[in-house]
């Protein structure tokens, strides 16, 4: 339902005191991003909002405001009855350097590993697949009800939650109609579709992108976090990759009992040889791709490609404090995939949400 004359106008207003500089509270922004998801106003005065908004540069207080209206009003949960960590590994996409998937089998592996994974994703944001076009590939059906996914990660500690399932109308009317950026952008790899995710590894495009995200995640009540902006040596800072890299140093942003700090890691500490980046780069298709992430999973256990799984999932470990660091963590996913724990884990995976499971297993 359509907004009063006044409201319309006061919507108006906060528009125009955006534009000069007027910073909101996070309940301004709450009611400001719900009206918005809601449909309340004019799509004229939605897409001012945005960018005004986008334009200005949020502040941490606005994005927390923002985020709240998106898990209030726009996203729809799965319940963990787990106890213990909740984990999520994501990565933001947009990164100048487009690799294989990565967060897709770091998320088998560190399931493998016994600690349970709610892992979110979308199709292509930028480059050849998104984790949705991966676990497409690989047999997930992107169709299936959540239901599907919520009794994986109940039963097989693992689940993948689309974007296109637990996004609900507002999100995705305003990503089939806008083309610029806004903070949706930003908010997007922070949603939270599992109540009970308390820890995460969120990969950013951009150094500056991971400070925003980690102080946002602080806000809004998650435990533990890394944000990882990988490099690659011999190649230019400012083209890096939304993951932790073999290929060069990975710049870290980690949130820990309420404290932030920032620093840096190299391959060698994780236990990984160091490799080119070609070894790691995307392939021509989501098809190509998939198919080099069961080439590990099935075996290939000794390639670059695996290395640069371990890592990030040996983050994800070391995050839930599974691992005690981060050496430990990429020993640890060494030995989930050379014992077929990660292959068999994916088998779960398509059990409880192939496109047989909305049929049977979720009936």
């Amino acid at each position: 339902m359509m907004s009063t004359e006044q409201e319309l106008r006061a919507f108006g207003r906060l528009i125009s005191a955006i534009s000069g500089g007027h910073v909101m509270s996070r309940e301004e922004a709450f009611d400001a991003y719900r009206q918005v998801i809601l449909n309340l106003q004019p799509e004229l005065q939605q897409g001012a909002f945005l960018s005004a908004h986008f334009m200005r540069k949020p502040s941490i207080e606005e994005l927390s405001g923002a985020w709240d209206a998106i898990d209030t009003y726009d996203t729809a949960k799965v319940t963990a009855k787990i106890d213990g960590p909740v984990c999520d590994i994501v990565g933001t996409g947009s990164d100048p350097l487009k690799t294989l998937n990565c967060s897709s089998p770091a998320a088998l592996i560190v399931a493998a590993c016994g600690l349970p994974v709610a892992k979110k994703g979308a199709r292509l944001v930028t480059g050849v697949s998104g984790a949705s076009d991966i676990f497409e590939s690989l047999g997930v059906d992107l169709d299936a009800p959540l239901a599907c996914a919520e009794r994986s990660l109940n039963e097989a500690g693992i689940c993948y939650l689309p974007g296109e399932a637990f996004l609900q109308s507002g999100w995705a009317r305003l990503i089939a109609s806008m083309r610029f950026t806004t903070a949706f952008n930003i908010l997007g790899p922070l949603t939270r579709p599992c109540g009970e995710n308390n820890c995460t590894v969120i990969g950013a495009y951009a150094p500056e992108v991971s400070d925003t995200m980690i102080r946002i995640l602080l806000e809004v009540g998650i435990e533990s976090a890394l944000s990882p902006y990988g490099m690659v040596d011999g190649k230019d800072p400012k083209e890096g990759i939304d993951e932790f890299s073999p290929c060069g140093p990975t710049r870290v942003v980690e949130l820990r009992d309420g404290k932030i700090e920032e620093y840096h890691l190299t391959p060698e500490d994780f236990g990984v040889k160091p490799c080119r980046f070609e070894a790691i780069a995307s392939g021509m298709s989501a098809r190509e791709n998939a198919d080099s992430v069961l080439e590990v999973l099935e075996g290939n256990y000794d390639s670059s490609a695996a290395d640069f799984f371990c890592m990030n999932a040996s983050a994800a470990l070391y995050c839930a404090g599974v691992a005690g660091d981060y050496r430990q963590g990429t020993a640890m996913a060494r030995e989930a995939l050379a014992t077929g724990k990660a292959s068999r884990k994916l088998e779960e995976l398509i059990e409880y949400q192939g496109s047989a499971a909305s049929t049977s297993v979720c009936s």
